[in-house]
This record gives structure tokens, C-alpha cells and sequence, in this order.
């Protein structure tokens, strides 16, 4: 096992690992088929999970390791979710959030990043000793992501743009240079994926527009 996660190739005098390689490309790809709202996005998801862990874990990073054990809970979670709005419809119903959601998921996003990051900095063993804040910001902003897209919020497109501000000095400082340049990808892709979603909202809207007309 230990082999397999320092398993890499050296690039300009750096080691990039091959989990963190695989890791990230079934990421993008699940941003991909997030944007298609299609239901392979979780099972994907769960896949980079556990390879990102494997990674982050050979690189003595546990903080990291930890937002990839979140990201298979929550993964799990919308899988169960997406599959009973798909269930109960031709296609996945996608929605702006309401104010309520919105200030529930800002609240939790600077409430729980305080909380985080005061244990990064106290558990001596998470090792998270770049600024534990950013860290516990990427954790936390991480996990109200997953979550709002697991309900199909639209607004879980911006949230991945804050995380991204800020995932790619994070990985680069923690030696994840795959991770890095992923997330540079991922911007591009996020706002391509929220203007893909508020599109199909729209599209949904006008629908029921005019089955209410016609009724």
C-alpha cells in the first residue's frame, strides 16, 4: 500500500504523485458531469475521495486527508439525494437557495471556519501548520458546498468559486502541485457549471409558467 501512494513521476524537480494525479482528474470530471446534472457525478466523486485521501495522506497532509473523508460522506448523501429528485421528475430540479438557506449556509461557512480552525491549531497530530484558517476555510467552505449541491442549489456554483480563491496557494503550499493546478481548472469550469444551472433553472421556470397558463 505504501508503495502504491508514493507511486509518482518527477516533473521539473518535483514528485507528482499518481493518486493525486487520478484523484484530480475524477474531480474535474465530476465537476463535468455535475454540470450535466447527471447522477454519475457522486460515484465519481466518491472514487477521487478515496485516491485524494490515499495522497494526502503519503504527503503527511491530515487536514486535507480529512476533507476527503467529508467528501465521501457528503458524496454519499447526494448521491441518495440526486436520486430521488431524479425519481421524482424527467430531470434533476435545480433552484437558486432562499434567503433563509442562503444566510444558513453563510452562517455555518464563517461559523464552523472559527470552530475548525481552532482544533486545526490545537491537535497537534493534524499537523496543519500553514495557516489553519485557510485551511479550515477550504474544510468547511468544502463541506457547505457539497451540501447545497446535494440539494441542488444553484448558489453551491459560488460557493466553489470562494474555495477556489484559496485552494490553490493551500495545495501548492501542502506539495499537492496536481491539486494546485486542478483547482485553477476548476474556477473555469464552476463558472461555466453556474451559468449552465441558472440557464436550466430558467428553462424549468418558464415550463411551469406555462403548464399554470395552460391549467
Amino acid at each position: 500500500m505504501s508503495s502504491f501512494a508514493q507511486a509518482g513521476v518527477t516533473v521539473f524537480g518535483e514528485k507528482l504523485l499518481w493518486t493525486d494525479l487520478a484523484g484530480n482528474v475524477l474531480s474535474l470530471a465530476t465537476v463535468w458531469l455535475a454540470i450535466r446534472r447527471t447522477i454519475w457525478t457522486w460515484p465519481v466523486q466518491l472514487a477521487g475521495a478515496a485516491l485524494l485521501f490515499t495522497a494526502s495522506v503519503s504527503v503527511h497532509a491530515p487536514g486535507n486527508a480529512l476533507k476527503q473523508v467529508m467528501f465521501f460522506a457528503l458524496a454519499s448523501y447526494g448521491w441518495t439525494k440526486w436520486m430521488r429528485g431524479i425519481r421524482e421528475g424527467h430531470e434533476l430540479p435545480v433552484r437558486p437557495a432562499t434567503g433563509r438557506e442562503r444566510t444558513a449556509l453563510i452562517g455555518v461557512l464563517v461559523a464552523g471556519t472559527a470552530v475548525v480552525a481552532l482544533l486545526f491549531a490545537g491537535i497537534p497530530w493534524l499537523q496543519v501548520t500553514w495557516s489553519p484558517l485557510a485551511n479550515a476555510y477550504i474544510f468547511v467552505g468544502s463541506a457547505v458546498a457539497t451540501f447545497a449541491q446535494s440539494r441542488a442549489l444553484v448558489d453551491f456554483w459560488v460557493i466553489w468559486v470562494l474555495v477556489d480563491l484559496v485552494g490553490v496557494p493551500l495545495a501548492l503550499k501542502s506539495g499537492l502541485y496536481v491539486s494546485g493546478a486542478a483547482y485553477v481548472i476548476f474556477f473555469v469550469m464552476v463558472v461555466a457549471g453556474f451559468r449552465n444551472w441558472i440557464n436550466q433553472y430558467r428553462r424549468q421556470r418558464r415550463s411551469a409558467e406555462l403548464e399554470a397558463v395552460a391549467a
